[in-house]
């Protein structure tokens, strides 16, 4: 008889594990994940452990609770909190006759569901198979069925451990020849980013990218910004495809913002290495905006995890801004923080009310714009296309217009960006 694993359902019985008291206090996170997957808890069982049983992780006792919650509560599968390895997941499996799941493989699934682009979806399979490459490791007996009629009639563990071994070789072969597919075509994905990010910096457009923990709010404060419709919901990872949009910000002009794909606590190591073209766009950007959800009980220690994700993708030297969302939830003003030496540092904003975003805006202005000048200058009545360039830019801090119907404009703009919209550097002669 061999074993097979189980056929999964939709109602999940939920094991959180905990190392102390504190971690023990709070399921939420596991519980919205499993919500996110478009599964249906059912039940949670806790389990306090510093060091985990390395045969079934949680050790015999949990492990009998855990079989009686599941058929008490009509489960029809189990999902843990932590990981677990290919032993763990088959001997638990086989004591449940449920299907069982562990913290990475319930990510996968989000994310394999969310994956919308070509890019994205190769993203998600190539972190699959990965993932799955570290399970081909004889854990499923199904594997050590002969092939072929090899060792047919030999009835001897011998005969099927080496069948078992060729049908496990050839498991391991098609996985790695699909990896090695999706590497070459992700690496083309990869040439194609780097040579818009080259075309960007040739043109000296300012990049500004989004992070922050999945859900904190980045989406809809992309939408508000840059007048875009991407997908917004109340679930973990609602955004996994990456979105560039142009917006306007004052002094500097024309700048690229990018929404990425939220971070989590523990985010699986496969997942940032599958999606590191994708986060290169956050370690190439000008400024990151830090988006941390201001109503969250937990918004220390997630600002923590982000920093501590994007340390892992060498994107810690890149400056920030916080960004705290949401703050209507916790009746907080819109405002803006600063350092000691009159640098934004902080800014509270209600994305969805649109409350704070000028604010957000202007910081923005701030800390992008270089060498900002003040300046006048004249245009004549033909030049028309030229002066709604300037106010389109958010240049003009005045306008007069003399008898002659000559318009004198009181800028104050970045130099590089009137050399652009002017086309020359002479700023009592532009050109138009």
């Amino acid at each position: 008889m061999f074993f097979e694993r189980p056929e999964s359902g939709t109602n999940a019985l939920l094991v959180h594990i905990a190392q102390n008291d504190s971690e023990l206090a709070s399921a939420s996170e596991l519980w919205d994940l499993v919500v996110s997957a478009g599964l249906k808890p059912v039940a949670c069982v806790n389990s306090n452990r510093k060091y985990p049983h390395p045969g079934t992780y949680v050790g015999a006792g949990k492990l009998e609770e855990i079989v009686s919650s599941a058929e008490g509560v009509n489960a029809e599968l189990v999902i843990f909190n932590e990981d677990l390895s290919p032993t763990q997941e088959r001997n638990i499996e086989s004591e449940l006759g449920k299907r069982v799941l562990g913290r990475t493989g319930l990510i996968l699934e989000i994310f394999a569901q969310r994956a919308r682009t070509y890019e994205g979806k190769l993203q998600v399979e190539l972190a699959q198979l990965q993932h799955l490459s570290s399970r081909l490791v004889r854990g499923w007996t199904h594997l050590d069925r002969q092939r072929g009629g090899s060792g047919r009639g030999q009835g001897s563990a011998a005969g099927l451990g080496g069948a078992g071994e060729k049908q496990l070789e050839a498991d391991q072969r098609l996985v790695g020849d699909r990896i090695k597919k999706i590497d070459q075509r992700l690496g083309k994905v990869h040439k194609q980013r780097s040579q818009n990010r080259r075309a960007r910096r040739r043109s000296d457009t300012k990049t500004v990218s989004l992070a922050g923990y999945t859900n904190a709010g980045k989406s809809t404060l992309f939408n508000r910004l840059t007048k875009a419709d991407v997908h917004v919901a109340d679930q973990l990872f609602a955004t996994l495809d990456p979105t560039l949009r142009k917006v306007e910000i004052p002094l500097v002009g024309e700048v690229i913002l990018s929404d990425t794909v939220g971070f989590i606590r523990r985010l699986p190591h496969m997942l940032v290495d599958a999606f590191r073209a994708t986060l290169e766009e956050v370690t190439q950007a000008d400024l990151i905006l830090h988006i941390v959800d201001a109503s969250s009980p937990e918004r220390q220690e997630r600002i923590d995890e982000v920093d501590s994700v994007l340390a892992e993708i060498d994107a810690e030297d890149v400056p920030q801004l916080l960004v705290y969302t949401k703050c209507d939830a916790i009746s907080k003003t819109p405002g803006v923080e600063r350092d000691r030496f009159g640098k934004p540092v902080r800014v509270w904003v209600s994305a969805l009310a649109g409350e704070g975003v000028d604010l957000l805006r202007d910081c923005l202005a701030e800390l992008l714009a270089e060498d900002v000048i003040e300046t006048v200058i004249t245009l004549s009545p033909d030049q028309g296309r030229l002066r709604a360039r300037l106010f389109q830019s958010g240049a003009v801090v005045n306008e007069i217009t003399d008898e002659e119907g000559k318009m004198n404009l009181e800028l104050r703009i970045e130099q590089r960006n009137l050399d652009r919209l002017t086309g020359s550097n002479e700023h009592g002669h532009p050109g138009d």
